[in-house]
C-alpha cells in the first residue's frame, strides 16, 4: 500500500487548525486509545476526506453548517479490525465476504489467495486481484508463499520469480504469503530462496507457517526474513518463536480455535502483548453466522481474561504494525485513514457503525454502502476439464477372492495414517465395505487435462453415501471423490462436471446436496445466504448418513494436502509424506 497522507497534509493541517472544515465530526466519543491503553470520554474526531484531522475534547473550531455532526452519545469508538491472514478465495465472492466482514467490524483484510493461484497461475492472480478492488473495504494480497507444496508430487500452478516481482510492484500486494514447506527453507531451496531474498530487498513482509519446526529448524526459518506465524496451538509454541522475534498470529477460525488454550497462559506469564494479532485463516459461512470473525475473537479474548483495550489493540494496530501500515491505519489520530467502529459496550464489541476511510458503511446492522458485483471472464469459470465418467473409472480390478489393500485411515477430518485391510471381490472387482467402514476415493486432474487419475480406499470415513465429490482441495485441486458405490460416484464426478465445480452428495442414483462453485470450482458466484444455505445441506447429509466427523467438507479439501502428514491422495498416486514415496492402494 502507498500512503496518500503527501497529498492531504495540507488540507489535514488547515483543518486541524481551524482554517479550514471537516466534512464529519463524531462528537461526545468515548475513545479507544490504541496508542495509550485508555478510555478517554467525550473525545471528538474531526475527518476531511478519508483521513481523520483531529482529536480532542473539542471539535468545534473544525465545524460550519456544511459538516455533518453526529453524537456518538457516550459509546465507544475504536479504529477498524483486521484479520492478517485469511484465505478469501473460497466458498463465496470478495464482494460477499467483504458484507460479513464489515458487519463484524472488519476493515482490513491480508488475504493469500493460493487456491485461486493453485488453479489458475498469476492470470488468476492477477483476476482476484481486481475482484478485490473498489469495494468499501480494504484488501490486501500477497503473492502464495506455499507453491508447489513438494515439487516431486505437487501438480499446482505457481507464480515464476519474475511474476513475483512484478505483482508486488501493485500497491495493494505487500509481499510473500504463508510459506508452510518450511523444510524448503532450511534445506535452502533454490527457488524459495531466491523468491526470500527478492522480497526482503523490494522491503516486503514474508509470512510465515512454522508447524512442526523448533530449536534450530525455526532458528534458520527465522534468519531468513520470515517473522511471523499463525500455527502455534499452545503457549509454548508461542513462547519460542517470541523469543526470537516473530509475530504471532493466534488462529481462532473454521480448522482450528486456538485462543483458550493460548490467551490464559499468555496472561499468566505477563508476555508483552505488542507482537500479538488474532486471524481467522479462513471461515467457512456458517462460522461467520454462528460467531462473527475477528469481533469474536476480540469478545472470546475478553472472556478468558485479556483487557478489552489490549484485546482490541491486538485486533488492529499490532496488525498494522506488523505489515508496516502503521502510518495510515490501525489506530484514531490526526492523519489516519478514517477507519472507525463504533459500539455500545466492551463485552459485546457489537459494532453499530462502521467507517471505512470516513465513509458510512454500516449501520445498525446493515451495509449502506453499495457493493457492485464484476463481471467475471468465462475462462476462470471453465476449469474443470475431463471427460464424462462412467463406474468404469472408479473400479480396481483383482482375480483374487480376497485380497489385502492399503487404506487412508482418517484419523480426524484432517490427519491421516497408513490403514490395511482384507477386502472381497466380485466379478473381479475390489468392493468397498460398510461394515470396515472402507470406502473407495479417487482422484483426477481437473486443471491440467492430463487425464490422471488414481483410485484407492479410505477407512474411518463413516457415512452410508453413494458418492461424495469435491473440486476444492489443498492446493492441488484435483476431483476428489469418496463413496461406495460406483454408478453414485460417477454421478457425482459428473455433476461437478456440468456445474464446473463444487460439492455434491449423491446416495441411491440421487443427487442430495449440493454446492456449485462456479468460479475456479473453489467459489461460488451465488449469494451468500444461499451458498451458506447449500454449504449446511451437505455436511448435515454426510453426518445425518453416519460419517464420524463434525466437519465432513474438510476431508476431501485436506486429502491431498501434502503438508500434513501422513498419508494423501492425488492425481498423481497415493504419497506417503513422510518417506515421500507413492503407495500401491494393492497391498
Amino acid at each position: 500500500m502507498t500512503s496518500t497522507l503527501s497529498k492531504s497534509l495540507s488540507s489535514l493541517n488547515s483543518v486541524a487548525m481551524g482554517d479550514k472544515k471537516a466534512n464529519l465530526v463524531l462528537k461526545n466519543c468515548n475513545l479507544i486509545s490504541v496508542y495509550t491503553r485508555e478510555s478517554i470520554p467525550k473525545t471528538e474526531i474531526s475527518i476531511l476526506g478519508d483521513r481523520v484531522a483531529y482529536v480532542g475534547p473539542d471539535a468545534s473550531h473544525t465545524v460550519n453548517q456544511k459538516t455533518a455532526v453526529i453524537d456518538v452519545k457516550g459509546k465507544y469508538v475504536c479504529p477498524g479490525f483486521a484479520d492478517p491472514h485469511t484465505h478469501i478465495d473460497q466458498f463465496v465472492l470478495p464482494s460477499e465476504i467483504a458484507k460479513k466482514s464489515l458487519l463484524c467490524g472488519v476493515t482490513s483484510l491480508f488475504s493469500d489467495p493460493i487456491d485461486i493461484v493453485s488453479i489458475a497461475g498469476y492470470k488468476g492472480f492477477q483476476e482476484f486481484l481486481k475482484l478485490g478492488e473498489n469495494l468499501p473495504i480494504r484488501i490486501f494480497q500477497v503473492v502464495p508463499g506455499g507453491l508447489p507444496v513438494d515439487r516431486k508430487f505437487s501438480n499446482s500452478k505457481t507464480l515464476s520469480l519474475s511474476q513475483e516481482k512484478t505483482a508486488i510492484k501493485n500497491s495493494n500486494v505487500l509481499g510473500l504469503g504463508e510459506v508452510f514447506s518450511w523444510t524448503k527453507v532450511t534445506l535452502r531451496d533454490s527457488k524459495t530462496m531466491k523468491s526470500l531474498a527478492a522480497m526482503l530487498d523490494n522491503g516486503c513482509i514474508i509470512n510465515g507457517h512454522t508447524a512442526g519446526a523448533s530449536g534450530k529448524k525455526l532458528n534458520a526459518y527465522v534468519s531468513s526474513g520470515i517473522l511471523s506465524c499463525h500455527e502455534p496451538t499452545n503457549f509454548d509454541q508461542v513462547l519460542e518463536r517470541l523469543r526470537l522475534g516473530m509475530w504471532i498470529m493466534i488462529r481462532e477460525g473454521s480448522i482450528r480455535r486456538d485462543l483458550k488454550e493460548i490467551i490464559p497462559k499468555i496472561l499468566s506469564h505477563n508476555t508483552y502483548l505488542n507482537r500479538l494479532m488474532f486471524c481467522s485463516d479462513g471461515l467457512d459461512p456458517l462460522d461467520i453466522i454462528k460467531y462473527g470473525h475477528i469481533d469474536h475473537c476480540i469478545r472470546e479474548a475478553i472472556k478468558l481474561g485479556l483487557e478489552p483495550i489490549d484485546a482490541i489493540t491486538m485486533a488492529s494496530k499490532n496488525c498494522f504494525d506488523y505489515y508496516n501500515l502503521g502510518k495510515d491505519l490501525g489506530g484514531i489520530a490526526p492523519g489516519k485513514l478514517a477507519d472507525i467502529i463504533i459500539f455500545n459496550d466492551l463485552k459485546s464489541v457489537k459494532p453499530s457503525k462502521v467507517f471505512v476511510g470516513g465513509k458510512l458503511v454500516v449501520s445498525n446492522g446493515s451495509i449502506v454502502a453499495p457493493i457492485k458485483k464484476r463481471v467475471i471472464p468465462s475462462w476462470i469459470k471453465n476449469t474443470v476439464k475431463l471427460k464424462k465418467f462412467s463406474s468404469k473409472d472408479f473400479e480396481i480390478i483383482s482375480k483374487k477372492k480376497k485380497i489385502m489393500v492399503n487404506t487412508i485411515f482418517m484419523q480426524t477430518e484432517i490427519i491421516t495414517k497408513l490403514g490395511s485391510v482384507e477386502l472381497e471381490t466380485s466379478d473381479g472387482k475390489v468392493l468397498a465395505s460398510n461394515d470396515k467402514d472402507v470406502w473407495k476415493v479417487a482422484a483426477f486432474d481437473r486443471i491440467h487435462g492430463t487425464q490422471n487419475h488414481v483410485v484407492g480406499f479410505l477407512e474411518n470415513f463413516g457415512g452410508n453415501i453413494g458418492g461424495f465429490a469435491s473440486t476444492w482441495s489443498f492446493h492441488e485441486n484435483d476431483l476428489i471423490v469418496i463413496g461406495s458405490n460406483d454408478f453414485d460416484m460417477a454421478l457425482a464426478a459428473n455433476t461437478l462436471r456440468k456445474t464446473q465445480g463444487g460439492l455434491v452428495v449423491v446416495k441411491s442414483g440421487k443427487i442430495h446436496a449440493s454446492l456449485p462453485l462456479q468460479l475456479a470450482g473453489i467459489i461460488s458466484t451465488d449469494p451468500f445466504k444461499k451458498v451458506s444455505s447449500n454449504f449446511e445441506k451437505i455436511n448435515n447429509f454426510i453426518i445425518d448418513s453416519g460419517c464420524k466427523f463434525s466437519r465432513p467438507h474438510l476431508i476431501p479439501l485436506f486429502l491431498p494436502f501434502l503438508a500434513l502428514p501422513s498419508i494423501r491422495i492425488l492425481s498423481r498416486g497415493i504419497v506417503d509424506v513422510k518417506k515421500r514415496s507413492y503407495i500401491n492402494p494393492i497391498n
